[in-house]
């Protein structure tokens, strides 16, 4: 009997730390971990990588552009679920007197069924968001949006 009981600990043990997570079939699974690739309209790659969770337990995105790495965690995160999916939103650029500069990645519902791991396709937003201290200079559009085709991956991972 303490033999199973050790067999049952250490096979529970390797299931909780193995990555991916295996679930059963009758349940929706919804992935966790998002990695995507693109290309800028400068043709600079970009890479986005988001966690809706992690080790600390608060999610975490990572942008790169060329020889920018931009990482952020729980609060620095912003999320809005609409119709047509999950907005992620990161301020990638701050500046006191003309405004900041998001990115926005566009999450679709993903179900992943039997997988750990399906391939999706996406879009990023870049917004330029046109602010100025001086309120004459604040008429006229005062957002500019930029797009980026991304292709990855969403997984459901254990952390």
């Amino acid at each position: 009997m303490q033999t199973r009981n050790l067999i049952a600990s250490f096979t529970l043990g390797i299931t909780l730390a193995a990555i991916p997570v295996l679930q059963s079939h009758a349940q929706e699974q919804t992935p966790n971990l998002y990695n995507f690739t693109g290309y800028n309209s400068k043709g600079d790659k970009v890479t986005i990588n988001y966690s809706t969770s992690s080790f600390t337990g608060k999610p975490l995105f990572n942008y790169q552009e060329q020889k920018q790495t931009l990482n952020f965690a729980g609060d620095q995160i912003r999320t809005v679920d609409t119709e047509i999916g999950t907005l992620v939103t990161v301020t990638i650029k701050k500046t006191v007197d003309t405004g900041n500069t998001t990115f926005t990645l566009l999450l679709s519902r993903v179900n992943l069924g039997n997988n750990n791991e399906v391939k999706v396709e996406t879009k990023g937003i870049t917004t330029i968001n046109r602010f100025s201290v001086i309120p004459q200079f604040n008429q006229g559009q005062k957002q500019i949006y930029t797009t980026i085709h991304l292709k990855g991956t969403a997984q459901a991972v254990a952390f």
